[in-house]
């Protein structure tokens, strides 16, 4: 199973369809701010309190640089944390990986905006490493691509009936990350090149075809042609 087209197939999903078209206006066009600097990006940490870039209130940019200042995460959780977003969301000949998209910077933000995350995630990460140190006698970050691997499989399934017991406690952590996961990618610059969405963008009507103005005898004037086509 594409795990990439499957997250953006339920994203995509959730856009109508339809499009607004903008009547006609001769006016003057409307000009952005000159210090208008929206971009797109994940919310993780910036020395200035301001990641996006975006206009915000000082409140907004103050709780921000406060939650940023914070370290929740030890390294090894970290590291953790970063190879089970790539098994989630890998690199591809399309688009970069979790990692590549600061996925696990944006879990760390979370954590600390969200604070009910951090017990799931907290405790799900040293399951991991015990299932590990069981299993394999090291953690979850030193072992094997395949073994690591064969541990994700067992909890990445959280409808199928061949689930076993002992699993119970690792299904719903997986699904937490994968969630989040999902989340960090897709509303980064990376993830948002990676579905296609282009946003709102001016479209250029053409006028009603010279063969439809024939047929009943229409034709548009020099003011319309200049305005409007």
């Amino acid at each position: 199973m594409d795990r990439r087209k499957s997250i953006k197939t339920l994203l995509v999903g959730t856009v109508s369809a339809g499009a607004l078209a903008e009547a006609c206006n001769p006016g003057e066009p409307k000009v952005a701010p000159a210090d208008s600097t929206a971009t797109t990006s994940t919310a993780t940490s910036s020395s200035t309190g301001n990641p996006t870039g975006i206009n915000r209130m000082a409140e907004e940019l103050a709780h921000t640089k406060e939650i940023s200042a914070r370290t929740f995460f030890t390294p090894d959780e970290l590291a953790t944390i970063t190879i089970l977003g790539d098994i989630i969301i890998p690199r591809d000949e399309v688009s970069g990986s979790a990692s590549d998209a600061k996925v696990p910077e944006f879990i760390e933000f979370i954590v600390k905006e969200i604070p009910e995350h951090q017990v799931p995630i907290r405790g799900g990460l040293r399951w991991l490493d015990m299932q590990c140190l069981n299993r394999f006698g090291k953690p979850f970050k030193d072992c094997t691509p395949q073994q690591r691997l064969d541990l994700v499989d067992d909890i990445a399934y959280p409808v199928r009936k061949t689930n076993k017991p002992e699993m119970a406690q690792g299904i719903p952590f997986f699904t937490l990350m994968r969630n989040l996961t999902a989340t960090g990618f897709y509303t980064s610059e990376i993830g948002v090149k990676d579905i296609g969405y282009m946003g709102n963008v001016p479209t250029q009507w053409k006028g009603v075809p010279d063969d439809v103005l024939k047929q009943y005898g229409l034709a548009y004037t020099e003011k319309e042609l200049r305005e409007c086509i």
